[in-house]
């Protein structure tokens, strides 16, 4: 389909807006956390790298940080192995009731947070507490791998449904067993996916502040709760910018990656 000039020009413009819309408020933030005031001013007349040094020496910026990169790793971990498995299951097996399984494993990305965050709550207060496991590291990791899960299974899935079956047969023809075929055949094919569902998962459990609300216990933040509780502290405003800029940066590099892994395997 052939566009016209005027509506080439007026498709680049709207673009420009939209993008103008989603980056510069983040640019706003990066800009700020390099503020020497502490009201957020625009324009910027000073800057500073102090709100930089003083986040990284702050304690409660450490431990988040801390809390959140174990959580994420944990999230992933489950999120990789059990999402790998569903999809293999879901691609390589016709059983009963496969499309609702197929359902009931990507629900989770399309439930709001909150919805999440409240039933997981009430289970381990209702359910599992009485039982020993209450509210802890561990039930945020739970939180965040049901979501994360979702971002592996879909990566896997739709990789496995491209692989040439011919492949692992000539392998097991030639000799191979099972477990060889899977290591040096399969895995090698859905590689560059899996790897890319686990960058995916690990920056959306970085990001997540919904349902580590209801899944933490007191006491217990990651990065994004600190900045949620610190925001409305106004000597901690320089210091929110600078941590929010961090995140952005932390968050565009698995997504880029990702990004570049599935599209090389487009060529």
């Amino acid at each position: 389909m052939r566009l016209s000039s005027s509506a080439k020009v007026t498709l680049r413009i709207f673009a420009g807006l939209v993008m103008a819309a989603i980056y510069l408020p983040l640019m706003l933030v990066v800009l700020n956390s390099f503020n020497a005031t502490t009201s957020g001013a625009f324009p910027i007349t000073e800057f500073t790298t102090d709100w930089w040094s003083a986040a990284f020496q702050n304690e409660g910026v450490r431990e988040a940080l801390w809390t959140s990169l174990r959580v994420a790793a944990a999230a992933t971990v489950i999120a990789l192995v059990l999402g790998t498995m569903i999809a293999f299951a879901l691609s390589r097996y016709e059983f009963f009731g496969k499309n609702t399984v197929n359902l009931l494993v990507v629900l989770p990305i399309a439930l709001p947070g909150i919805v999440t965050g409240v039933a997981l709550n009430n289970t381990f207060k209702t359910v599992l507490e009485p039982l020993g496991i209450g509210l802890g590291l561990f039930s945020v990791i739970v939180g965040h791998a049901t979501f994360c899960i979702v971002m592996v299974f879909n990566n896997v899935q739709a990789r496995l449904g491209r692989i040439n079956r011919g492949l692992e047969e000539a392998a097991m023809d030639m000799g191979a067993n099972t477990v060889k075929t899977f290591f040096s055949v399969t895995f090698p094919s859905f590689r560059s996916a899996f790897v890319a569902g686990g960058l995916l998962a690990f920056a959306l459990s970085f990001d997540e502040i919904v349902v580590t609300t209801f899944t933490a216990p007191p006491g217990t933040e990651t990065l994004p709760i600190w900045i949620f509780n610190n925001m409305a502290r106004p000597n901690q405003a320089p210091v929110v910018n600078v941590i929010a800029a961090v995140l952005i940066l932390v968050s565009m590099i698995p997504v880029y990656l990702s990004q570049r892994l599935t599209g090389d395997d487009k060529k």
